[in-house]
């Protein structure tokens, strides 16, 4: 999994502390590729010999995609008005800012002249209303001044692109900090002009900074390495406060209002407090010991009301200083809180951003929680998959979010995560005669589902538990036999419907397997995709394979797909465009006129019409109606736009469905 820099080094940590207990293009690392997953067409829903003239559906180039869900969104930072508290913003991973104005119920991206998109911290400015500013992982700090509608760089004399924190003086406004990746600056004019203030800073990794509300020259500081630091003079110098303090990484700080001596740290191992300023730090909370804790939050009406959101995706609430501690996690997703947030004119109002499944909202002070992501899209999607007699209820495979489910034909979405401790879905499988069985490759094995994604189990196999599977394929016919392509491992094979597997990777010269396809027809044979060694073939299940690549002058292969009526007709997805065989990899020619987005991550077959093919490309969607002589855009809305996998409806063959990056499920119809 590829992790970004700024405040998702503290998730990175904190997941692995978590994991421990519980035509021309550029290749990518395996462990960003976005993974597609070819799913076979089954022979009860292969045409007849005629079928192949059954005019085909051409799709109308002037019609656009849309895209309703899911909505989400990998969220750094939650900030609210204190002037107007139902107006609250959100830092996005990839997607900038968005702002609601009726307590979550409506998001709306803010991005004018925003030109970094990855919001680590955002601050509002508590006496000028509109007045917030952003820290960005690489490219500094932005300013607006009318709510975010509009934004301006102030970097002057900030020698740090990547912005952790940022803190405002309560008392004097015009005072800024903010925590980097090379220690703190201070700005005196609104931004206007920073300073270094790293004096005594042992560590210069900042993650979290808070301001004594009481005396403004005070102030604490959270880094990654080296426990808390505290300055008393507006931080012209630093000095450690660890005393009792047994974790090294402080993700997050909170003060107590009403006796700002009272502060709260969160780390990797749980939370500790002290109650004179720094001096003494002391472990507080039974019942979560040891729990990683990016996420600290008040009660700003009753100080001693604490909630701490940790990297398992569980809120704990303490009601006398983090004495005692219970979880309140109903209806949160199984995935890490990154910030928490209460409201202070409603105090049992509380908002969770989360490690990829957007907003989260409680009014009953952490009793339970909904989804609140109406208009929020920064959502990657990596691969999708619906079953072969079942229109209408597709699954989402997510980059940082986990699985997504739709019912109705991808208008509305619904996380269904419970039981899946894997966030980064790489690849989704379902049986076809089964289709509530579901298969997940993530970043760290495989998980299963029997009931349509509602409650996962990981397969826990030694060889591929915590580690990347980016293939996976149910035999059409003999549903209990699987196979995985696991990144650095190669080709693994069940024969029981993933209770045990085994290593299939004899005459595989290469272990990078990114794409697996199975003959329809011949279950037995099989394809292999690599990512740099070409294609490789198996006519006996996966015991030995042998190179199919003769005029394949690419090794890289994202994808695979195979013709339905014809299964010998082959179709390789590569960085530097489409390939075909007639033959079943014998022999291999580029198809690509007319094509011209080159790096292609995903393809699709008619199941009808195999004549007709669509690709996923780096700008947008493709389709040929002839086997792939010749390409056309296929709608406008999708150009410039990332696309992973493509799936066509196996009922409602018009309607076409794309996953795509930071723009959730695009639909065409």
């Amino acid at each position: 999994m590829k992790w970004k820099t700024g405040r998702s080094n503290r998730t990175a940590i904190c997941l692995a502390v978590f994991a421990f207990f519980a035509l021309t293009g550029c290749g990518a690392p395996a462990a960003a590729k976005k993974s597609t997953t070819t799913i076979p067409v089954l022979p009860s829903f292969q045409p007849s010999a005629t079928a192949t003239s059954t005019p085909t559906a051409t799709l109308v180039p002037e019609k656009t995609w849309k895209s309703y869900g899911p909505e989400s969104g990998l969220i750094h930072t939650l900030a609210l008005d204190p002037s107007a508290p139902s107006t609250l913003y959100a830092g996005t991973d990839d997607a900038g800012v968005f702002k609601s104005t009726d307590g979550g119920g409506e998001w709306t991206a803010v991005n004018g002249g925003l030109t970094a998109i990855h919001i680590n911290a955002l601050a509002i400015d508590p006496r000028t209303a509109g007045t917030l500013f952003a820290g960005t992982d690489d490219g500094g700090i932005f300013r607006s001044t009318n709510g975010g509608d509009n934004w301006l760089v102030l970097n002057n004399g900030l020698t740090a692109n990547q912005i952790n924190a940022v803190a405002i003086d309560p008392v004097t406004p015009t005072t800024l900090y903010a925590g980097t990746d090379v220690g703190i600056f201070v700005s005196i004019n609104e931004g206007a002009r920073w300073d270094s203030i790293n004096q005594g800073l042992l560590d210069q990794n900042v993650d979290a900074l808070v301001i004594d509300p009481a005396a403004p020259a005070t102030l604490y500081a959270g880094t990654i390495g080296e426990g808390v630091f505290m300055s008393t003079n507006g931080g012209e110098s630093w000095s450690a406060v660890n005393n009792g303090l047994t974790a090294a990484n402080a993700y997050a700080l909170t003060i107590d209002p009403s006796t700002s001596a009272t502060i709260y740290v969160g780390t990797e191992k749980g939370v500790f407090a002290t109650t004179n300023g720094g001096r003494v730090w002391n472990a507080v909370g039974s019942g979560f010991a040891d729990a990683s804790v990016p996420a600290l939050a008040l009660d700003p009406s009753t100080p001693a009301t604490l909630y701490a959101g940790t990297s398992s995706g569980v809120v704990w609430k303490s009601i006398n200083g983090g004495g005692d501690w219970n979880a309140v996690a109903t209806g949160l997703p199984n995935i890490p809180i990154e910030v928490l947030v209460a409201n202070p004119a409603a105090p049992s109002t509380l908002y969770a951003g989360t490690f990829g499944g957007g907003v989260f909202q409680s009014t009953n002070g952490g009793e339970g929680w909904k989804m609140v992501n109406a208009g929020m899209m920064d959502t990657d999607v990596n691969t999708m998959a619906m079953a072969p007699s079942v229109s209408k209820t597709i699954y989402a495979g997510t980059k940082y979010g986990g699985v997504f489910k739709s019912s109705d034909g991808g208008l509305k979405w619904s996380i269904v995560d419970t039981g899946l401790t894997a966030y980064n879905i790489l690849a989704l499988a379902i049986d076809p005669v089964a289709p509530a069985t579901l298969y997940a490759g993530t970043d760290r094995g495989i998980f299963k589902s029997t009931d349509g994604a509602e409650n996962w189990k990981p397969l826990d196999v030694e060889f591929i538990n915590y580690r990347a599977v980016y293939a996976l394929a149910v035999d059409p016919i003999t549903t209990t036999n699987l196979y995985a392509g696991v990144f650095g491992y190669g080709v693994y094979s069940s024969t029981n419907s993933g209770g045990f597997w085994s290593v299939s990777n004899t005459g595989l010269t290469t272990n990078w397997v990114d794409a697996i396809a199975i003959d329809p027809a011949t279950p037995t044979t099989i394809y292999a995709g690599t990512n740099n060694g070409g294609v490789f073939k198996t006519t006996n299940g996966g015991r030995y394979w042998k190179p199919a690549n003769t005029g394949l002058t690419i090794p890289q292969i994202n994808t695979l797909a195979i013709d339905p009526v014809t299964p010998t007709t082959l179709y390789a997805g590569t960085k530097n465009g489409v390939y075909t065989s007639p033959d079943g990899g014998k022999n291999w020619t580029p198809c690509n006129t007319n094509l011209t987005s080159a790096y292609i991550d995903a393809l699709a077959v008619d199941p009808v019409t195999p004549t007709t093919l669509y690709a996923g490309t780096e700008k947008g969607v493709y389709q040929s109606i002839n086997a792939g002589s010749s390409w056309s855009v296929v709608g406008t809305s999708p150009l410039d736009m990332e696309i992973n996998a493509v799936m066509i409806d196996p009922i409602m063959r018009t309607t076409l469905y794309a996953a795509a990056y930071r723009a959730g499920v695009l639909i065409f119809q």
